[in-house]
């Protein structure tokens, strides 16, 4: 498989067809934003429960009537416990098990450009054979890093900028981590402008659901999504 980069097209068609996708496809939006919440929120209390974060909770609001500093030192006594620790790699575990669920829209995308029948086991390719680890791997990874860039706020974003056509990669396309990474930045440096302004609007999109719709929010959170596929898809041209 070849990658090669075609004329530039305007970012009107990369939206457009960004919403396309997403709008043929909102009851597997809601399908994926209901599975995920559930297991998500189902996990978070079952781990609230079993550690004892909930009655710490209820410290943590008695102690914020006492004052700001008062809050700050129980909520940094309460994040050193080893309980909390643990509820906190709990909920890491959910956020990357979930992870390849994204993936699922890759394939449901790419059977729509084929004019295949798209059935809801599409939306958990991601969870297929050993790949599974792979992506979870990958996730860890850029998590982790995320985390560390994120504190400067401008290498998170820039940590998001050079990974953004990792995922489509290395599903498409089998390329290992770094091969990705290298292949994402060439892109980057081609249709930076592009990308910039999807990013922003997906990431707008996706949240003014709950902002402004409340329940809205099932349906516009898995845009981001869409907005990968149809960069990718612009920027990449695929040649067996």
């Amino acid at each position: 498989m070849q990658n090669k980069y075609p004329q530039k097209p305007g970012i009107d068609f990369i939206l457009k067809q960004a919403f396309f996708y997403w709008n043929k496809t909102l009851i597997f939006q809601l399908m994926f934003s209901i599975i995920y919440f559930a297991i998500f929120f189902t996990g978070m209390f079952f781990f609230g429960s079993r550690f004892g974060i909930w009655e710490q909770s209820q410290e943590l609001s008695e102690a914020l009537r006492l004052g700001t500093k008062v809050y700050m030192e129980k909520a940094a006594a309460m994040s050193a416990t080893e309980n909390y620790q643990k509820f906190s790699y709990g909920i890491l575990g959910i956020i990357v098990f979930l992870y390849p669920l994204n993936l699922g829209f890759f394939q449901i995308f790419r059977k729509m450009d084929l004019n295949e029948k798209i059935v809801l086991g599409d939306l958990f390719a991601g969870y297929n054979g050993l790949n599974f680890f792979k992506y979870i791997s990958y996730f860890l990874f850029w998590f982790f890093i995320y985390l560390l860039t994120a504190q400067t706020i401008i290498l998170g974003v820039a940590w998001v900028f050079v990974t953004i056509f990792v995922a489509p990669l290395m599903f498409f396309a089998d390329k290992r981590i770094f091969e990705a990474i290298t292949l994402n930045f060439k892109a980057l440096k081609m249709y930076f402008v592009e990308i910039a302004v999807c990013i922003i609007v997906a990431f707008i999109f996706k949240y003014a659901g709950f902002a402004l719709f409340l329940v809205g929010g099932l349906f516009t959170f898995p845009f981001w999504n869409a907005i990968i596929y149809s960069l990718y898809k612009t920027v990449f041209s695929e040649k067996n």
